[in-house]
């Protein structure tokens, strides 16, 4: 029973990365491109996650800050995941929704590009920084599952990952920050 676990996850793991992103190397090429056009014109980058994906924006979010894979100036990589004092507050005031559209609002510029990380569902919170990053002009960009229904909030740009695998999804969301970040770095750093 390990043995079938174990091959099924791993399984599901290459189907993701070998042909789905590989497939996607032109819209993966584009972000990474955004991402250096933000950065090279001043702006940030906003990463959103709600629950588990919220780790995974603080993670990417220190690779952008520190490095990668060479010593290098940091990049202005802000989690909005890690202000606990203000998620409290509002979640005491019944409005945990807004913990990062708040953020967005008093940070954010039309220079900037806000990163929303999700899985098969988009939360109120996500929701409401994909419309406070669209109405203060930012750019948007969307990593969820493909099943996430999106409404009326359609980002800039999206990839839709093939899976409503709670552990692959935060896998490959962070595989494709790390990815992200390196290409950035090549990029900018020339290496």
């Amino acid at each position: 029973m390990t043995e079938d676990k174990i091959s099924a996850a791993v399984a599901q793991q290459i189907a993701l990365l070998d042909p789905y992103l590989l497939t996607h190397k032109p819209l993966l090429d584009s972000l990474a491109a955004h991402l250096v056009n933000t950065f090279h014109h001043g702006g940030r980058l906003f990463l959103v996650g709600s629950g588990p994906f919220g780790a995974v924006a603080g993670l990417i979010g220190q690779t952008f800050l520190h490095r990668q894979t060479m010593e290098r100036p940091a990049l202005p990589a802000i989690a909005l995941t890690n202000d606990a004092g203000l998620a409290t507050f509002l979640a005491g005031d019944e409005q945990g929704s807004q913990l990062f559209s708040r953020q967005l609002r008093a940070l954010a510029t039309d220079q900037d590009t806000a990163l929303v990380l999700a899985g098969t569902n988009l939360s109120p919170a996500d929701r409401e920084a994909l419309g406070m990053a669209r109405q203060l002009g930012c750019r948007t960009i969307l990593i969820a599952s493909e099943q996430a229904e999106l409404d009326d909030f359609l980002p800039d740009i999206s990839l839709p990952l093939p899976s409503d695998s709670l552990p692959r999804l935060l896998e490959s969301t962070l595989f494709i920050g790390n990815l992200l970040c390196a290409l950035v770095e090549g990029e900018l750093f020339g290496i």
